[in-house]
């Protein structure tokens, strides 16, 4: 395996717009994206949380909107990321281009699909069983493999994955992982991004 893994972490929707700004200072060096994925928001408050974090010195190159490419190319940040109620790739590529763009798939045919459509990479889960997803059955690791070995972009694992779960995910085949309330609303952020990392490390990861 030669590929450094990958390190996102998503926002909750949880959370007030200052406390993700605080998190998303104090870990970002230790990320590859943090993707803003904030269902509620309209696309001024988006705008406004991203120009915050860009004046407090988050690299606009790590930032990633959910489901808005309209914020994310007014941003000038580094990508969009699509969900299965969002446009499709293919009409964000034609409309945005330049910006990375991601989708959530949850299935094979999903993840192809996306692919297909031009997707730069996709995220694959939820992978174990996860508190966000009460009452449907986790993918696991096996899906993941099928999932991974049939993609030629990188697929990032998601959905219940805690630091032990790293090996096992990345021997799956995927290209990294992707966490959100393991990170953002843990009590200690950066220790808890540390605990991942450490685990990437053994990866190549820097």
């Amino acid at each position: 395996m030669t590929f450094v893994p990958q390190f996102h972490i998503i926002s909750t929707g949880k959370l007030e717009f200052e406390r993700i700004q605080e998190v998303a200072r104090r870990i970002h060096p230790l990320v590859d994206a943090i993707h803003i994925r904030e269902k509620a928001a309209d696309a001024r408050m988006l705008l406004d949380c991203i120009r915050e974090l860009a004046a407090a010195g988050m690299p606009l190159s790590k930032l990633i909107v959910n489901d808005r490419a309209d914020v994310a190319r007014v941003a000038g940040v580094k990508g969009v990321h699509l969900g299965g109620r969002s446009l499709d790739v293919n009409s964000v590529k034609q409309a945005f281009p330049g910006l990375r763009i991601g989708r959530s798939s949850h299935s094979l045919k999903e993840a192809v699909d996306s692919e297909r459509q031009g997707a730069d990479y996709v995220i694959f889960g939820h992978v174990y069983p996860t508190g966000s997803k009460p009452g449907l059955p986790a993918r696991g690791l096996q899906e993941l493999k099928t999932v991974a070995s049939s993609l030629s972009v990188p697929v990032i694992a998601i959905g219940g994955i805690r630091p032990e779960h790293v090996p096992d995910v990345l021997n799956a085949g995927a290209a990294g992982i992707a966490v959100l309330s393991g990170v953002m609303e843990a009590d200690r952020p950066e220790q808890a991004a540390e605990d991942y990392v450490r685990q990437l490390r053994k990866w190549g990861r820097a």
